[in-house]
């Protein structure tokens, strides 16, 4: 009885006056005893005679109902596939490469930010942890590529793939990531491009409304409401003809005008939607697209999920252009977001290494005092100031022995020690080449400071320092050379002599002597 019960609920049938089995002309099911088992009638093709097992046996739970459920099948559902976002709590699997080619797989939740995906792989890396790590979005067959904000889902993102397209996640430096916080404002947007679109704030000066200290408050203050504007080649859709249209950047979105520089609402145009658009910049726009400069980039909507139709492609006269519409878009599209972004990654920065509160000194570390044993009895230094004068004499006298140690005498030129030293520093990358040096910098960032040494392809002994200034990537020369028996380097005929490779580094790090600016940031490859 408990089992016929239990066979009950799940579809119990209205009283009928016909026997078990019998059907009343098709009104209505068999009426089913509690005694007895329920029998089911098969379809046309299985035998109607076929008996199922008793009601009353316990049921076996399906071992696989993801597999048999469409609503909880991570198959079924999968976002590449356009049936929804990804579910949180289900681990994905993110495969992030190398600027070597190398590919690393991640586990990752479906709310893991880039961020935090750049951090671990600092940690599985062991890099030197800064905000210039990024994750880069690779579409390899369109030639497309962006850095992606530090907030964006890394596998939302990855969901938005066309399935077996060619696109991968790229772990590298990025320097001008947030340079739009930390540099003079006025240079990223020139006064030429920026302007109001209210009437009200036609009279506004370039500096009111570009401060250099926090650009994105200006750009979205709704009192001033500043403008990008400017000259853009465009590709016509489904030809391969470039155009030459005025294009304006507002927060609503980005127009161009049929008619001149004419701001006329009869004479805009409406071009591409902010929130469901991201930009991109375009590596191989001549070779592709036939782009009329280098200095190209790409507004991909979110519905363009693979082959190059619908694809905005836009083109600039110089980098700095170009640098302007791609920053102003970020600043337009996420707003507040990139700046608190920066802010975030200042204060992780400035937290300790460790994890946790901070750690307790010890007693050791406690009873640390600065002493002076130039006399015939040591004593403690009490006077801050003076412990800073003894600190930088021994750095200077330490830095006096390790400058004869490392110079090179006339008769040990081979010396390994002082013909690798250089080897080890994470600027130093070898003998790459003069076009792989510019690609390098270029992908991750056209920084002030930017810079590498490598070895000179047409002195065999010489280096070369390569920097980037104002966009321009610039090679200086360092040839070897000797005097009194030791080996020193100069790039200006001796007049600057340095012992080393680390010493000329070090120096420019500080002073930019005959350099157009100091020596910043340095590239840089990790293996995964």
């Amino acid at each position: 009885m408990e089992g016929g019960a239990q066979q009950s609920s799940l579809w119990e049938p209205p009283e009928q006056d016909g026997g078990p089995g019998e059907r009343d002309g098709g009104e209505g099911p068999p009426e089913v005893r509690r005694s007895q088992p329920l029998f089911i009638h098969g379809s046309s093709r299985q035998p109607p005679q076929e008996e199922p097992r008793a009601s009353s046996l316990p049921s076996i739970p399906n071992p696989f109902p993801e597999l048999c459920s469409p609503s909880n099948s991570p198959i079924l559902s999968s976002p590449a596939l356009g049936q929804g976002p990804p579910r949180e709590g289900t681990p994905h699997v993110v495969k992030v490469f190398g600027e070597d080619g190398v590919c690393r797989s991640l586990e990752a939740s479906a709310g893991t930010t880039a961020r935090q995906l750049c951090e671990t792989l600092v940690r599985r890396t062991r890099a030197l942890h800064d905000h210039s790590w990024a994750l880069v979005e690779l579409h390899q067959h369109l030639a497309l590529e962006r850095c992606l904000e530090d907030h964006e889902s890394v596998v939302e993102v990855q969901s938005s793939w066309a399935p077996g397209a060619d696109s991968r996640f790229v772990f590298r430096k990025n320097f001008a990531k947030y340079e739009l916080f930390k540099s003079n404002a006025q240079l990223l947007f020139p006064e030429v491009m920026v302007s109001s679109c209210l009437e009200a704030n036609k009279s506004m000066a370039h500096s009111e409304l570009i401060q250099p200290s926090c650009p994105p408050q200006n750009f979205l203050n709704s009192g001033s409401c500043p403008e990008v504007q400017g000259f853009l080649h465009l590709r016509e859709a489904g030809r391969k003809v470039w155009k030459r249209f005025h294009f304006s950047l507002r927060r609503s979105g980005l127009y161009y005008s049929t008619k001149g520089t004419s701001k006329d609402p009869r004479h805009l145009q409406y071009f591409a939607d902010l929130t469901e658009s991201n930009i991109y910049y375009v590596t191989q726009g001549k070779k592709l697209y036939g782009t009329p400069t280098e200095f190209g980039f790409c507004i991909k909507p979110h519905k363009v999920r693979s082959g190059a139709k619908g694809l905005k492609l836009l083109c600039s006269e110089d980098e700095q252009s170009r640098s302007c519409w791609v920053a102003a878009f970020r600043l337009f599209k996420y707003g507040m977001q990139l700046y608190r972004n920066y802010q975030q990654a200042q204060a992780r920065l400035s937290q300790p290494p460790w994890i946790g509160p901070t750690p307790l000194r010890s007693v050791s570390d406690n009873a640390l005092v600065a002493m002076d044993f130039s006399g015939c009895t040591g004593r403690v230094i009490e006077n801050p100031s003076e412990v800073l004068s003894v600190a930088l004499e021994e750095a200077q006298a330490w830095r006096k022995k390790t400058t004869h140690r490392y110079s090179l005498p006339a008769a040990c030129h081979s010396s390994p020690l002082s013909a690798a030293i250089h080897r080890t520093q994470p600027w130093f990358h070898g003998r790459i080449s003069r076009e792989d040096t510019q690609q390098l910098m270029g992908r991750q960032g056209l920084v002030d400071g930017v810079f590498l040494v490598r070895e000179s392809q047409r002195n065999p002994k010489g280096f070369v320092l390569s920097l980037c200034h104002l966009q321009r990537i610039k090679h200086y020369l360092i040839l070897p050379s000797e005097e009194e028996g030791r080996l020193y380097f100069t790039m200006d005929d001796g007049q600057t002599r340095f012992a080393d490779l680390i010493q000329l580094v070090e120096f420019h790090q500080i002073n930019r002597g005959i350099l157009p600016c100091k020596l910043r940031h340095y590239c840089t490859c990790v293996a995964l």
